[in-house]
């Protein structure tokens, strides 16, 4: 799996390479701005990018900014955004495209490295990767909670999903069979009002509900 990151630590950048070529991981490029995050986007085609949202010259948003850039670019990219900082309105613009492959992960809320990894690879694959506690400052909002009418049970399931858990994970951690995964978030779909012609898309839209009226 090809990645390219863009970090302007160099120590940081160089244990991420480290620590992601010792577990299969290709790393195709390590930048340490916007400009040049972009260019290795588009020459190397990677399968996934990991992006700080701070980098030079200014260090505010210009890393956040290269990532929905890339994503103009190469619609559906894969960015896991991995930042000591929330950058709130360009994050919500970066997760609420509709295309998935998407993370938000805190430097210092990663403890493990397997979970790590696998966060890597669940964004690659099209899914997302979120920080729970982040993404719920991101997208607070005022309003009606449309989770009102879920179940103590839809809800700890929904809850499951904003942390970036598969269905089979969701079974093995509630306890119960994969229908009855299926069946929860079918009624949860319904009860957010998410219709079957926007499938592709659904769980995600889910999830960005649940966080931004948690």
């Amino acid at each position: 799996m090809r990645v390219v990151i863009a970090e302007d630590n160099v120590l940081l950048s160089s244990g991420l390479e480290l620590l992601l070529a010792a577990k299969g991981f290709e790393v195709v490029a390590t930048v340490g701005d916007g400009p040049s995050f972009l260019a290795a986007v588009t020459a190397h085609r990677p399968d996934v990018t990991i992006v700080d949202v701070r980098l030079p010259p200014s260090f505010k948003d210009e890393g956040i900014r290269a990532a929905l850039d890339a994503r103009r670019l190469r619609p559906g990219l894969p960015v896991l955004v991995l930042s000591q900082y929330v950058e709130r309105e360009y994050a919500k613009e970066l997760l609420t495209d509709g295309r998935g492959g998407i993370g938000y992960l805190l430097k210092d809320r990663v403890s493990r490295v397997a979970e790590f990894t696998g966060a890597l690879r669940r964004v690659a694959a099209g899914g997302t990767a979120m920080d729970p506690e982040v993404i719920a400052q991101l997208l607070v909002g005022p309003g009606r909670d449309p989770l009102s009418g879920l179940t103590p049970r839809e809800l700890q399931v929904l809850a499951l999903m904003a942390e970036g858990h598969d269905n089979t994970a969701l079974a093995d951690r509630l306890g119960i069979t994969l229908n009855a995964v299926h069946k929860h978030i079918g009624a949860i779909f319904a009860k957010l009002g998410l219709s079957p012609s926007d499938s592709g898309h659904r769980r995600v839209q889910a999830v960005l509900t649940y966080l931004n009226h948690r």
